[in-house]
C-alpha cells in the first residue's frame, strides 16, 4: 500500500486535478480523505471550478465571504440558500449534480387580493431567510402564480416546484375542495389536484396542527376533514410533506429543463370555483429544486 500510495505522489497534481474534475463532488471529497497524496489536487480550484455552474447568479451584499476557494464557494452554496440582490428570491446548489436551485417569495409571488389586508396580511417570519411571509385571512378566491426564466436553471435536469407553507391552529376551508396546481414550460403545461391537508401513510397529520388528530382514521383511503366530518379525496391528489426545517411543502408539479431551452416556467395554485371560504395559510414561497431519481 506505501508503494502504490508512492507512485500516486510522483503523478503531477494537474494530472490528479484532471481526473478529479471528471468525477463528482462526493469522489473528490472522498479522495481528500481518503489520501494526503490526493488532498492538494482534490481541494483544488481547478477540481471545483469544474463542480460549480459557469453562471452563477449575482447574490445579495454580504451572502458570501470575498474571495472564497472554489470548494468553499461550493460547499457554503450547497449548505443553504442565499439571497440574491433584491432579497425576494433565494438559491442554492444541489450537492450531489451542482444544478441551481431557487425559492420565490411570497413578495416575489402573484397573489391575488394580497395587498388588500382584509383578505392577505404580510407577517414576519423569524425561521425563513425572507423577511416576511403572506398569510391568508379569508377569502372565496385563492389564487397564487409565480414565475422564473429557464435559462436561471441548470439545463437538461428535472426539476419540481413546491409551495412551501404552514397552517395556524384555527385554519379552514383548505382541506376541500382540492386546489388544482399548474407547471408551464412552453407549450407543455401539467396540472394536477393537490390539497393543503393530508395524512402520511402511518396515520400522523400532515399539513395540520400537531394538536389535529382525527378519529377513526383511515390513511389508506387518505382521508380529509371538514367540519368534522371525512372529506375523500382520490389517491391521485397531492399531499403535503414535513420538511427539516419545521415547514411544510406540497408538490405542484415537475418539468424538464432541457439545454438550450430559453423561456419562462411558470406556476400556479387555484381554488376559484364554488364561493369556498378559505383562511389560516401561510406562505413562505415556492421552491424549484432539482427533483432526485427514485
Amino acid at each position: 500500500m506505501d508503494g502504490e500510495a508512492c507512485e500516486i505522489a510522483r503523478l503531477p497534481e494537474e494530472l490528479l486535478s484532471a481526473a478529479l474534475a471528471r468525477t463528482s463532488t462526493r469522489d473528490a471529497c472522498r479522495a481528500a480523505a481518503a489520501s494526503p497524496a490526493f488532498r492538494a489536487a482534490a481541494d483544488s480550484d481547478a477540481v471545483w471550478a469544474c463542480f460549480l455552474p459557469r453562471d452563477l447568479p449575482p447574490l445579495a451584499d454580504g451572502e458570501l465571504p470575498d474571495a472564497p476557494r472554489k470548494k468553499d464557494l461550493f460547499l457554503r452554496l450547497s449548505d443553504g440558500p442565499v439571497l440574491l440582490p433584491d432579497r425576494r428570491v433565494s438559491m442554492w446548489l444541489d450537492r450531489e449534480t451542482g444544478a441551481k436551485c431557487y425559492m420565490l417569495s411570497a413578495r416575489g409571488l402573484t397573489i391575488i387580493w394580497g395587498d388588500t389586508p382584509q383578505y392577505w396580511s404580510w407577517i414576519p417570519l423569524p425561521d425563513s431567510r425572507f423577511s416576511e411571509g403572506a398569510q391568508l385571512r379569508n377569502v372565496c378566491w385563492l389564487e397564487i402564480r409565480g414565475k422564473i426564466q429557464s435559462k436561471m436553471l441548470t439545463e437538461d435536469t428535472i426539476y419540481a416546484a413546491y409551495i412551501v407553507f404552514k397552517l395556524k391552529e384555527r385554519s379552514s376551508g383548505l382541506d376541500n375542495p382540492a386546489q388544482e396546481a399548474t407547471v408551464s414550460l412552453g407549450e407543455t403545461s401539467l396540472t394536477r389536484k393537490v390539497c393543503f391537508h393530508g395524512y402520511d401513510d402511518d396515520g400522523e397529520a400532515g399539513g395540520v396542527p400537531e394538536n389535529y388528530r382525527p378519529m377513526n382514521l383511515l390513511p389508506q383511503q387518505r382521508i380529509r376533514r371538514r367540519n368534522g366530518r371525512p372529506v375523500p379525496h382520490g389517491e391521485n391528489v397531492g399531499q403535503p410533506q414535513k420538511r427539516a426545517d419545521g415547514w411544510m411543502e406540497l408538490e405542484l408539479g415537475e418539468f424538464f429543463n432541457e439545454g438550450g431551452d430559453d423561456g419562462e416556467v411558470s406556476f400556479s395554485l387555484l381554488e376559484v370555483k364554488g364561493g369556498h371560504w378559505k383562511s389560516g395559510l401561510i406562505v413562505q414561497g415556492i421552491e424549484i429544486r432539482r427533483k432526485a431519481s427514485g
